[in-house]
């Protein structure tokens, strides 16, 4: 089960930075985000274990300032992700040392909306003059998000 659906992803490519995602290249991009979703929670558990806590508490996520800025602006997308498709997302994977909190556990879509937010201004970035990224768009993308986060 993917972390977003196709029809979703297109929509929040296109009004974050008026892209037209192709089909082909969904799972390129939930890839990703799944990926990264699950980056920042193994670090959250790693924080949170530091703090000798046994719960993944949002301040243990490392979310940077960058990434606080662009889930301002998502938000102003006023778009919303079912935590469904989330928490059925995680259920994939191996399960984390820790739970989630309560209160991190409801940020999730907002996260991952985020995540795809910052992947459609970073393909725009990218390729500037594109409405249709290409994989390799994609690619170097995830490379940047590899990088850096």
């Amino acid at each position: 089960m993917a972390v977003v659906g196709a029809a979703k992803l297109e929509a929040l490519m296109r009004k974050a930075a008026s892209l037209d995602i192709e089909k082909s290249k969904v799972k390129e991009i939930t890839d990703i985000v799944e990926a990264k979703l699950y980056d920042l929670l193994l670090i959250g558990e790693r924080n949170a274990s530091y703090n000798n806590r046994d719960v993944i508490w949002e301040s243990d996520v490392p979310l940077t300032k960058g990434f606080l800025e662009s889930m301002q602006q998502f938000r102003k997308l006023e778009e919303e992700l079912p935590i469904e498709d989330v928490l059925n997302f995680l259920a994939t994977m191996p399960p984390l040392k820790y739970p989630l909190e309560a209160e991190l556990e409801k940020r999730l879509p907002e996260i991952v909306g985020t995540l795809i937010y910052i992947i459609a201004k970073l393909i725009k970035e990218i390729s500037p003059d594109t409405r249709k990224p290409s994989s390799e768009d994609i690619e170097k993308a995830r490379r940047v998000l590899d990088l850096t986060m």
